[in-house]
C-alpha cells in the first residue's frame, strides 16, 4: 500500500506519495491559506487529489499544529488559530472520501527522525520544534506515544517562569514564550529597544548586548531540556524547527543543559535533525 503524507505548515502545505518501500514517488508543496478554515481544507483536499490521481490503494496521514480533543474532536492547542474547534479530521475525511490518520506537527517530526532521521538508532525519542513555537514528541521504540489526552510532550507549555511573560495559551511564563523565534526577537527589541529578525541577531552577537541575550537564551534554554530530562530521561533529544539551524545549540546549549539535570551522569546526545522542513510530511505518511 502506497502512504500519502500532507503536513499543514504556517505558512507552505507539503503533500508527498511513498511507496511501500518508503521511497518518494510524487511531492508538492503550496501556500497555506491564511486564516481560512475552509480553504485549508480544501488545499489538503486538492494535493491529495493531485498525489493519487492514479492511485486507489493508499494511506492518509495528516500533520497539522495542535491535537485532537479525545473529547470533542476538534483541534485545541493549535497557534494556527483558525484551527481552533474545528473538525478537521472528519471535515477532511467528508471531503476526501476515505479514513484519515492525524497527529500534530511535533508528533510527527519526532516520529521521522526516529524511523528515518537522526534518532534512528535509539529507543525513547524526545523530538523537539523550536521556531514559530516550541513543541515536542514522544516515540517509544519507533511508536508515537501521545498519551492519556493527547497532549504529551507539549514542553513549550511547561512554566519556566512564574508570573512570567504572558502565552496565547492565557498562561503566564510557558517555554515558548522565552525560546521560539519571536519571543527571542521580542527578547532583543526589550533589551536594546530595536527590532532585528533572529537572522540579524545571530549574524553578530559578540558585543556586549548580544553576549547578554545569548546567556538568557541558553539558560532558559537549559533549564528548559533539563525539566524534560530529568522527567523522561529519553536516550536521544533531536531538534528541529527553524531554531534547529543555531550551531551554539549543540555546544553551549548543550552545556547548560547538562549543567541543570538531576544526575551524576548526563550523556544525553542532543540532536541536529536530518530531514529538515520536511520531517513533518514524512512523519505525517508514516502515521498509517
Amino acid at each position: 500500500m502506497y502512504k500519502l503524507g500532507v503536513d499543514l505548515g504556517g505558512t507552505k502545505t507539503e503533500a508527498i506519495l511513498l511507496d511501500e518501500n518508503l521511497n518518494v514517488i510524487t511531492r508538492k508543496r503550496v501556500q497555506t491559506p491564511k486564516n481560512d478554515y475552509e480553504q485549508i481544507v480544501n488545499t489538503i483536499s486538492l494535493l491529495v487529489s493531485e498525489l493519487t490521481e492514479n492511485i486507489s490503494n493508499f494511506s492518509i496521514g495528516v500533520c497539522t499544529p495542535g491535537a485532537i480533543s479525545n473529547q470533542t474532536g476538534f483541534i485545541k492547542n493549535s497557534n494556527t488559530q483558525c484551527l481552533i474547534g474545528k473538525s478537521i479530521k472528519k471535515d477532511l475525511e467528508n471531503k476526501i472520501g476515505k479514513k484519515i490518520s492525524i497527529e500534530n506537527d511535533a508528533n510527527c517530526f519526532a516520529m521521522a527522525e526516529a524511523k528515518m532521521g537522526a534518532a534512528i538508532d535509539y529507543g525513547l525519542v524526545f523530538g523537539v520544534i523550536m521556531g514559530t513555537g516550541v513543541g515536542g514528541g514522544i516515540v517509544i521504540d519507533k511508536k508515537l506515544h501521545s498519551g492519556r489526552t493527547n497532549i504529551a510532550g507539549e514542553w513549550g507549555h511547561h512554566i519556566l517562569h512564574r508570573n512570567g511573560n504572558l502565552c496565547y495559551c492565557g498562561k503566564n511564563g510557558c517555554v515558548e514564550t522565552y525560546i521560539s523565534g519571536p519571543a527571542l526577537e521580542k527578547e532583543w527589541t526589550n533589551q536594546t529597544g530595536k527590532f532585528l529578525s533572529l537572522i540579524q541577531i545571530l549574524s553578530d552577537i559578540d558585543n556586549e548586548t548580544g553576549k547578554k541575550w545569548k546567556e538568557d537564551f541558553l539558560e532558559n534554554f537549559g533549564y528548559a531540556l533539563a525539566n524534560v530530562i530529568d522527567i523522561l530521561d529519553p536516550d536521544a533529544i533531536v531538534i528541529g524547527g527553524g531554531l534547529s539551524n543555531i550551531d551554539f545549540l549543540y555546544t553551549e546549549g548543550k552545556k547548560s543543559v547538562y549543567d541543570k539535570v538531576f544526575s551524576d551522569l548526563v550523556d544525553t546526545p542532543i540532536l541536529k535533525n536530518k530531514l529538515g522542513d520536511s520531517a513533518g510530511v514524512y512523519g505525517a505518511a508514516l502515521l498509517t
